[in-house]
């Protein structure tokens, strides 16, 4: 078949009509939505903690605007965003480290800071397991804590296995979706030895509504033991994209950015990024939408007997009264796709919060193979 040619201004306008149907909001019910969109006819991808909306119209105008730049290197669309982050969080620019999602800043701090010479890995008991491989490659001594019984890290437990190293707090937490109080947090940080790194990742940030939570990146300028790493993976809808950054002290940053790879960020995401940084509502209504979706779905699930954990993020975490893997795989056979097993809790299967139809979907499906 003959490839048909298509002008950059003819992909541009397709990529905006795209970005718009997407971001369109009808205003109809869960139940209605669900009419025209039946529970298998195509697959509902709720695995991955990812933004259904996508990323901001002020984004997508940003990428396409940036096509003539590909030929670029990035460097200053780095100082750029670097700026505006700095800003935005209160710090210099000198304590912002720029990743290939958050990914890359967590593979930064599990290679600069633990290891056979420089000390363990603690981190929580289930969380977010990336780091724990990495610093396994990295040759250092890694170390589960099984969360507490309101499914929040065990802090003291944690200080008492550290040696040195480095110790990771996923907050609000995946895959459970609950925090860690904001009063523990802190006294935990004060507490622990400057020798022993911290590194709090608040990829969830965003959707954590909670008075018990807050970011910790204001206290990075008392402690030169804390990072924080942050990304545009979710509330901003860029998980494709790939575009992360780190909080901390100077010295710190330097440690990171010297075994980095050079403009490990590509100038579509860079521009992507920085747009969403100037769209007042992208925020807003992702956390809305969550917000909608994720009461509806939890209030599905109560009135047939299952319980959630409280969730602060854009899944949630629920105790299937039963073995989960068995229902993953049934769900997946029905084109709902859901979170993977965690060991620790092998009954509990986690699932994204996706858009309302989909989790109409989702409950439909659900309620079929739990049957």
């Amino acid at each position: 078949m003959k490839a048909i040619p298509l002008s950059r201004r003819k992909f541009a306008q397709l990529l905006g009509a795209g970005a718009a149907a997407a971001l369109v909001r009808p205003a109809v019910s869960f139940a209605k939505q669900s009419e025209h969109l039946p529970a298998t006819s195509q697959v509902v991808r709720l695995s991955a903690n990812e933004n259904p909306y996508g990323p901001s119209t002020k984004a997508l105008k940003a990428m396409t605007d940036s096509f003539t730049l590909a030929c670029r290197y990035p460097d200053e669309h780095n100082n750029v965003l670097i700026d505006k982050l700095a800003k935005l969080n209160g710090v210099n620019r000198d304590e912002i480290l720029l990743g290939d999602g958050s990914s890359e800043i967590l593979k930064l701090c599990a290679e600069t800071f633990t290891g056979k010479e420089r000390g363990t890995l603690v981190a929580a008991d289930p969380t977010f397991e990336a780091i724990l491989s990495q610093a396994a490659v990295n040759g250092a001594e890694t170390v589960k804590v099984p969360l507490t019984s309101s499914f929040a890290h065990d802090l003291r437990k944690m200080l008492v296995a550290a040696r040195g190293g480095l110790i990771y707090i996923c907050n609000p937490n995946n895959p459970t979706a609950s925090i860690t109080p904001k009063d523990e947090l802190r006294e935990f940080i004060a507490k622990t030895p400057r020798d022993t790194m911290v590194l709090v990742d608040e990829a969830y940030f965003h959707f954590a509504d909670s008075p018990d939570y807050e970011s910790v990146i204001p206290l990075v300028n008392d402690h030169p033991n804390l990072l924080v790493a942050r990304t545009f993976s979710k509330i901003y809808g860029m998980a494709g994209l790939r575009c992360g950054y780190c909080v901390a002290q100077k010295p710190s940053i330097d440690r990171m950015h010297a075994r980095q790879m050079w403009d490990s960020v590509n100038i579509m995401a860079l521009a992507a990024a920085s747009a969403s940084l100037e769209d007042p509502d992208q925020v807003p209504n992702g956390q809305r939408l969550n917000k909608e979706a994720k009461s509806f779905t939890v209030h599905e699930l109560e009135k047939v007997g299952y319980k959630t954990i409280p969730s602060q993020a854009n899944f949630i975490m629920f105790d299937c009264k039963r073995p989960v893997v068995p229902l993953i795989q049934a769900m997946k056979e029905r084109n709902v796709h859901v979170g993977r097993l965690f060991p620790s809790l092998p009954n509990h299967m986690r699932v994204t919060i996706g858009k309302s139809s989909e989790m109409e979907s989702f409950v439909s499906v659900f309620k079929q193979v739990a049957a």
